[in-house]
């Protein structure tokens, strides 16, 4: 099963339409199984931005969207167009064992993220209902700090509550957002994914723009992340931990 995630399209002013074009060449072209958008789909949550990005990711050729939502998308009441121009459902089965769950962390006109007491009991219940299943955890902002990114006070608020749900209930895979840095942490049986930004301008240091391409064997639930840039390379994304630089020359 081939997944693909993007992130933080930023559909309005930091918008680059050439990049997104090759990103959907690209797609198309692996034809994967599923897509995850982790959110800032628009700029400011403006209805125009939410039409335009909409009538953009209808060019994928792909068997299920799903997407979540960013701060960014949550600004000018922007949450209420969310629910309108791309709705979808908490829990996705996508056959072979694997089930994508997903978190909302944005609140109206806030940039910090969080998951908040009752959904994290939500969280909780459902994971366990999915036991013996490839599980992961779709959400915007990022749970744990990520290297060259500064002072970092935008984290999920309650991150503590969250991993702890995230280790009790053996979730495989979380992919985040968010930061438009990509970078992926591995806790063993858990490895939380970073994505960076697929058509932004705004892309961070030395970093291009990129997605990432999640390969899940049905057979042996193992899961691969790779990181691909856009227009070039594919490497898998623990190659950016391991060949790190302070200026990030990975």
């Amino acid at each position: 099963m081939i997944i693909v995630q993007l992130s933080d399209l930023h559909v309005g002013s930091q918008f680059q339409p050439e990049a997104f074009e090759t990103v959907v060449r690209e797609v198309n072209g692996i034809s994967p199984d599923a897509m995850i958008i982790t959110g800032d789909l628009t700029n400011e949550g403006l209805v125009k931005e939410y039409e335009r990005c909409k009538e953009l990711v209808s060019g994928f050729d792909c068997g299920r969207i799903m997407a979540v939502s960013g701060n960014h998308d949550y600004r000018n009441t922007g949450y209420l167009h969310f629910k309108k121009y791309f709705p979808s459902e908490p829990v996705n089965e996508l056959g072979g064992g694997v089930v994508v769950v997903a978190a909302g962390t944005s609140r109206p006109d806030r940039d910090e993220g969080e998951v908040g007491y009752r959904q994290n009991l939500w969280l909780e219940k459902t994971m366990k209902k999915h036991e013996g299943r490839v599980k992961i955890l779709a959400m915007h902002h990022h749970l744990i700090g990520i290297p060259d990114t500064g002072a970092d006070r935008l984290t999920i608020t309650d991150a503590g509550d969250v991993l702890r749900t995230i280790l009790a209930t053996g979730v495989d895979l979380v992919l985040c957002g968010h930061k438009h840095r990509p970078w992926a942490w591995n806790f063993g049986g858990l490895e939380i994914v970073n994505a960076g930004t697929a058509c932004s301008e705004r892309v961070r240091g030395l970093f291009e723009n990129t997605y990432n391409v999640i390969t899940i064997d049905e057979g042996s639930g193992s899961v691969g992340v790779d990181l691909k840039v856009v227009g070039g390379r594919r490497v898998p994304i623990s190659d950016i931990v391991t060949k790190y630089t302070r200026h990030g020359e990975e």
